[in-house]
């Protein structure tokens, strides 16, 4: 055998191996297997609408015989994303709630990359045009209201992680138009990097849902990304600073109630909730004093990643630990549905 040929042969086998690790790593950090698909009663349909002269997508799912004046939940999927991504990446958890306790549920897609949220940094043109998501989502949940019959006054919206940033910025700019929201794997923007315009005088119910150990949005705040190489979001607060600075926007005043719960594979889950003050010690008028006013509440998932927990799917290991429990999505749903 020539030298020349001993030459390819070794770079066969050199690329051959290559290609063989780079594939194991790609099988263990980023593959996880589709969840089980469950039984419902309804079915995932795909819709449009135009706003601004732009067609914006969206996937709805309605229970069978939802009855009209039903809840409308809004989910928000995560950067690069889109509807069915976030319906597997949840483990279709929303869609197995909306069964169980009567609502209907859309996944809007965002106009580009990421969503237009609060954050000043982040793909958000696409061919140099920047989509208003704010009136996007809004039109959208008045055409759902309208064509499904649904109570206007129990619209609701989650998101995980820029989709929970989007969550955010519904939140503080059209508080009269969702009862609460759920921000997952998202954090309030640093100073430098916040671009929203919150609402005076009115405020909603927000949870944020962060794990302790997530790669991508910091716990603790610090700048968005992954191993300091891909997805740079800049910087953002931490997860205690940002339910803080709901509460302050809320005008909750008062050190937050807590509730510390162990689940299985040692994660722990800790619960700080900023309430109205006498909502259930004093009446006013025959109503509570506290009622109608806003919550907030941070759900902090001490050993979990970047990723909504829940017992249906695993995310990637790339974004850290992936606990299977607390139900995310029904801690969520429970949140939603105690709203006065």
């Amino acid at each position: 055998m020539t030298s020349v040929l001993r030459f390819l042969l070794r770079s066969i086998l050199a690329l051959t191996a290559l290609l063989a690790v780079l594939a194991g790593l790609f099988a263990y950090f980023l593959y996880t297997p589709d969840p089980e698909w469950p039984q419902l009663s309804g079915s995932v349909t795909k819709g449009s609408i135009e706003v601004a002269g732009v067609k914006r997508n969206y996937s709805s799912y309605v229970p069978k015989n939802l009855p009209k004046g039903a809840p409308l939940v809004v989910v928000l999927h995560g950067s690069g994303e889109g509807p069915n991504q976030i319906r597997v990446g949840t483990g279709y958890a929303f869609e197995r709630l909306a069964d169980q306790h009567g609502f209907a549920l859309v996944y809007p897609k965002s106009f580009a990359f990421d969503w237009n949220d609060c954050s000043r940094i982040g793909d958000k043109e696409l061919n140099g045009v920047s989509s208003d998501d704010v009136g996007f989502l809004a039109s959208l949940v008045d055409h759902l209201v309208a064509e499904l019959a649904l109570d206007p006054t129990r619209v609701f919206a989650a998101g995980v992680s820029n989709g929970g940033s989007m969550a955010m910025r519904l939140a503080l700019e059209q508080p009269e138009r969702y009862k609460a929201v759920a921000a997952v794997a998202a954090n309030v923007p640093a100073p430098q990097n916040f671009q929203c315009k919150p609402a005076a005088h009115t405020a909603t119910s927000v949870m944020i849902m962060n794990g302790s150990e997530d790669p991508l949005v910091p716990y603790a705040g610090g700048e968005i990304n992954l191993l300091g190489l891909f997805y740079q979001g800049g910087p953002v607060v931490s997860s205690r600073a940002s339910a803080q600075f709901f509460a302050d926007w809320a005008h909750l005043s008062g050190a937050p109630q807590t509730l510390e719960t162990g689940v299985a594979g040692g994660v722990r889950v800790e619960q700080n909730r900023w309430s109205p003050a006498h909502t259930r010690s004093g009446t006013q008028g025959g109503k509570h004093s506290g009622e109608g006013k806003a919550e907030v509440e941070l759900v902090s998932i001490h050993g979990g990643g970047h990723g909504l927990p829940q017992p249906y799917a695993q995310r990637p290991r790339l974004l850290g630990p992936s606990p299977m429990a607390p139900n995310g999505a029904a801690m969520i749903w429970d949140f939603f549905a105690r709203q006065p």
